[in-house]
């Protein structure tokens, strides 16, 4: 067991989950897989890292993870002298569906509008024709094909995302603002001190209520709540990918075998391989 760990959940089959404890020195391969627990409850989780030595459990320095508490609670107990980082990803993912909620509120709006118009031509005896943007565009449409254009850096658009960005941003100017803010974190994760982003993440909460964006409220809150842990991937700056890499090794394992029919044999195959 390496001093580098992160914990994560996965599901084998017909949605039962499971936690996994993964070395990083493991790389994926032999040595990679410290535990797999049935369920998710801090208690189980607990009680099966505590048959681990704990001469072991003490050398453990960082473990990555996402912001669930039962694993927060589960990590602070097995392994007491390690730092706990919550996983960038999962924090960055939080303000982008922060974004994606005031997106589809706008859609539904849009659809109710939409239905109100259909109601109102029946009535009069005409037919509906919607409203098109310069590219062909319903506001519908816009709404829902911007769904991935808003999860990605301005840079990378293509020519024909960007056209639709522009179309997006001029009708909901919300959106825009929205879209910037959640930029404005997204550049912290660049920086590379921890004194220097606890500033400005506190800023950004600070601008978030300024901002009046209801949508971000929660986003701004659970960060908040999670600073100290979002704060110490500046340290050594590493992520839950190799969790996130494991799991997805384990998913193509259980497809290739066309799903688990019996899960302690499926485990104890992963134990031959992995652990």
């Amino acid at each position: 067991m390496g001093e580098y760990l992160s914990i994560d959940e996965v599901s084998l089959s017909q949605g039962e989950l499971y936690t996994f404890v993964t070395n990083k020195n493991g790389k994926g391969k032999k040595g990679t897989l410290v535990a797999s627990i049935k369920g998710t409850k801090s208690k189980d989780i607990v009680n099966i890292l505590g048959k681990l030595p704990l001469e072991l459990r003490r050398k453990v320095k960082e473990v990555t993870l996402d912001m669930a508490k039962n694993m927060e609670s589960a990590v602070k107990e097995s392994f007491p002298c390690s730092t706990l980082v919550i996983d960038r990803f999962h924090v960055v993912k939080l303000a982008i569906e922060g974004l994606q909620h005031l997106r589809i509120a706008y859609r539904w709006e849009e659809l109710e509008k939409e239905n109100k118009a259909i109601d109102k031509a029946k009535k009069q005896g005409k037919k509906y024709t919607s409203v098109e943007f310069e590219n062909g565009d319903t506001p519908k449409q816009l709404l829902a094909r911007c769904r991935y254009i808003l999860a990605k850096k301005a840079s990378n658009w293509t020519e024909t995302q960007e056209q639709r960005a522009k179309l997006l941003f001029k009708h909901y100017p919300l959106l825009k603002t929205a879209y910037e803010h959640v930029l404005e974190f997204r550049s912290i994760y660049e920086l590379h001190s921890r004194s220097d982003a606890e500033a400005r993440i506190l800023k950004w909460i600070d601008k978030t209520e300024e901002l009046q964006l209801k949508e971000f409220n929660t986003v701004a809150h659970t960060i908040k709540y999670n600073c100290e842990q979002i704060l110490n991937f500046f340290i050594n700056r590493n992520t839950n990918a190799n969790a996130e890499s494991f799991n997805s090794k384990i998913k193509l394992f259980r497809a290739n075998l066309r799903g688990v029919t019996n899960t302690d044999f499926f485990l104890f195959r992963m134990y031959k391989l992995f652990a």
